[in-house]
């Protein structure tokens, strides 16, 4: 299928009258109140893509010289406008519903091309070469562009804003039409829950909540709240709602557990992470909106000293942090980071995939659990036979996947993993704690030797709307060496207190300066804090007074 038909087919589901396609922008499509801002950038070298795939010999060499081209392209049986501006390096490519204008300022060059038409055509030139070092462009199939950690791509009059609070989940991006992880685009009227979707992704939300006996609820900033003018749904309501968008295999495997997790997409809005699940009144599911551009360490504020951990060429780096912190943003910000500085091969094992990392300067496998591999800790074992350089674990949450990623980190990789902990000296100890005790001594030492630094994280309310991540960041040296070795974790916080010069912060010292800069609010720094005594002791020192019974 040509890849201008997944935009033809976001233009016709939803009413709009056309899209503007623009290298390295956002997707608008256009409504009679105004365009609205998709979420995804198109690169330049993919806009060149799309429309080589539908041009004939002639447009192509209009093309080549410069020259502004309009033609038709027939979609589903409706004629549709197609005009290309090729300027260098940055083309605008304008869709519209109906049969190209009969007059053109470059008549010799307006043409009308039939799909029966491109079906025919002769193979032809590229209008492009390659990328630099001839690495082939994977484009992406659906458009998106995410504003930030929790705030989820919004429809609008203009492209949405850069916060740092997102929780994101894509495709594999290889486009493998065999790969379960892979979401096909729907065609048609809008189905009921898609147009829920719609709702919560104009209002900027992030979650939706479906519960049987209650409204749909949305996640807003990190609250809670009701879609107005939106009656409960019955157990039976909700349950068809669902199976609307979920595939067979997971209606199957609902039926049997009781819970389970897919992909849904709307082609030129959004993708969501999707999970199913049963309580004592019934079924419900919780949709995610998934951002598709990965954040720069700039937009996350991330310190010089944690983006050094991207280039180790072995050890363990952790990301942790409670659900919904944004460890998949920072995780996925480093990867990008190591793809875009690095030649190396890099291996990602998610449960599901979120975000896609496509070929840049590394080469880049992605693994889904129970799609591509049975489980972490097979696809572990099995990527030290893959020629491996660095590898992500997107969740350590058994023993045996642990030790299996402390090994990998010990004998010459670096492994990127995450765990639903608090605190950097916390994490250090949930893992001693997952091995029995007459192994705990080994793993220690163990994971004195390969640890290279933790990231722990929670996201806060930002003043003026959205969410704000505050970190915790934790690097070795040979005093954390030593004091892991000596089981004396608990010092931990007053090196990091006294290493700041080293990049080294605890979270009360990231909360008290988000405060000071008046970020985020004294109360909700506090409700954030895993020391909250000291915490509000800092307070108290630096004249911030805040109030912390209502």
């Amino acid at each position: 299928m040509p890849r201008i038909d997944l935009y033809l087919n976001s233009i016709t589901r939803f009413g709009a009258s056309g899209a503007v396609l623009t290298s390295g922008t956002n997707v608008a499509l256009k409504f009679p109140t105004g365009n609205r801002m998709a979420s995804q950038t198109t690169p330049h070298a993919d806009l060149v893509a799309l429309v080589e795939e539908i041009a004939t010999p002639q447009a192509q060499k209009a093309l080549r010289v410069g020259s502004k081209v309009s033609f038709g392209y027939d979609f589903k049986g409706s004629p549709f406008s197609v005009t290309v501006e090729p300027k260098t390096g940055a083309w605008k490519v304008v869709l519209d519903v109906g049969p190209p204008p009969a007059a053109s300022e470059e008549p010799a060059t307006e043409l009308l091309i039939e799909r029966n038409q491109h079906e025919e055509a002769a193979p032809r030139k590229p209008i492009s070469a390659s990328p630099p070092g001839g690495r082939p462009v994977i484009p992406p199939l659906e458009v998106s562009d995410p504003p930030g950690f929790d705030t989820p791509p919004a429809l609008g009059t203009a492209p949405p804003r850069v916060n740092a609070d997102s929780t994101p989940i894509s495709t594999n991006g290889h486009g493998s039409s065999a790969d379960p992880t892979d979401v096909e685009p729907t065609s048609g009227e809008p189905k009921a829950i898609d147009k829920l979707l719609l709702k919560m992704v104009e209002l900027g939300a992030s979650d939706l909540h479906l519960s049987s006996g209650c409204p749909p609820m949305v996640r807003h900033h990190g609250e809670i709240k009701p879609l107005e003018e939106h009656a409960p749904s019955s157990p039976d309501e909700l349950i068809a709602l669902l199976y609307e968008v979920a595939p067979e295999k997971n209606q199957k495997e609902f039926e049997e557990r009781h819970d389970t997790d897919f992909a849904h997409a709307i082609v030129g809005v959004s993708r969501f992470r999707v999970n199913m699940f049963r309580d004592r009144h019934g079924p419900g599911a919780v949709f995610r909106a998934i951002p598709f551009k990965i954040l720069t360490p700039e937009q996350l504020g991330l310190p010089k000293g944690v983006l050094d951990l991207c280039y180790l060429t072995k050890g363990l780096v952790l990301v942790t942090g409670p659900t919904g912190s944004g460890k998949s943003t920072t995780l996925a910000t480093l990867i990008d980071y190591v793809n875009r500085n690095r030649h190396d091969h890099l291996i990602t094992i998610e449960d599901p995939i979120e975000f896609v990392h496509e070929n840049k300067c590394c080469l880049v496998n992605q693994r889904e659990v129970h799609s591509h591999t049975k489980s972490f800790k097979t696809a572990l074992r099995a990527a030290l036979r893959e020629d491996p350089d660095i590898v992500l674990v997107g969740e350590m949450r058994d023993l045996e996947t642990i030790e299996i990623a402390v090994e990998t980190a010990e004998t010459g990789h670096l492994v990127f993993g995450t765990l639903h902990t608090t605190t950097a000296p916390s994490t250090i100890d949930r893992i001693i704690d997952q091995f029995p005790p007459d192994r705990q001594e080994q793993i220690r030492q163990m994971l004195a030797e390969s640890l290279r630094g933790v990231i722990a994280q929670v996201l806060c309310k930002k003043v003026g709307g959205g969410r704000l991540a505050a970190y915790e960041i934790l690097l070795s040296n040979s005093a954390v060496t030593n004091l892991i070795r000596d089981k004396k974790t608990f010092q931990l916080f007053s090196l990091m207190q006294t290493a700041r010069s080293q990049g080294m912060t605890t979270l009360s010292d990231s909360l008290i300066d988000l405060v000071k800069k008046g970020l985020v609010d004294g109360k909700e720094a506090y409700m954030k804090a895993a020391n909250k005594a000291e915490f509000k002791n800092m307070l108290a020192k630096e004249g911030i007074k805040v109030n912390l019974v209502e």
